[in-house]
């Protein structure tokens, strides 16, 4: 079942040397006319960063403070939650991406942004193009299931 999540694209965007990147329009309208928000919180995910709409990170940070203590949980808040940062669009479409965060992706000119339904994805060129080819190695091991897709 798709929902109404509908963040889709690829997008090769710069960083400034602010630390500000350009978000899509596509995706800022989808933000506003879905989840009725004008930012989106940013936070780690693999080498590269993800951002979710207030509403799903909330659902998000809810999911993980209701694991039973332990390490995944510790491991969730320490590496997901903790680092995020709620990032509003200026005037011209722009997030401000946080040093620390720009640091872990390795963000310092080329940057790529996917939407991907319910999240965005946000990634250095050159981890983009490796995260690629990982993913594309998965798939053509699973060239079965890719057809039933219809792929």
């Amino acid at each position: 079942m798709v929902s109404n999540m509908n963040f889709s694209g690829e997008f090769n965007v710069s960083i400034d040397l602010k630390g500000r990147i350009s978000i899509p329009a596509s995706i800022r309208d989808e933000l506003r006319q879905v989840y009725k928000s004008e930012g989106l919180f940013v936070t780690r995910y693999k080498n590269g960063l993800v951002a979710y709409p207030p509403s799903k990170w909330q659902e998000i940070c809810a999911n993980v403070l209701a694991m039973p203590p332990g390490p995944n949980r510790e491991a969730n808040l320490r590496n997901r939650i903790a680092p995020a940062k709620e990032c509003s669009f200026n005037a011209q479409g722009r997030i401000q991406i946080p040093q620390s965060l720009r640091d872990h992706a390795g963000l310092n000119k080329d940057v790529v942004v996917i939407g991907m339904f319910e999240k965005i994805e946000i990634w250095s060129l050159q981890a983009h193009e490796l995260i690629t080819r990982e993913s594309e190695a998965l798939l053509d091991a699973d060239a079965q299931g890719q057809a039933n897709l219809g792929f």
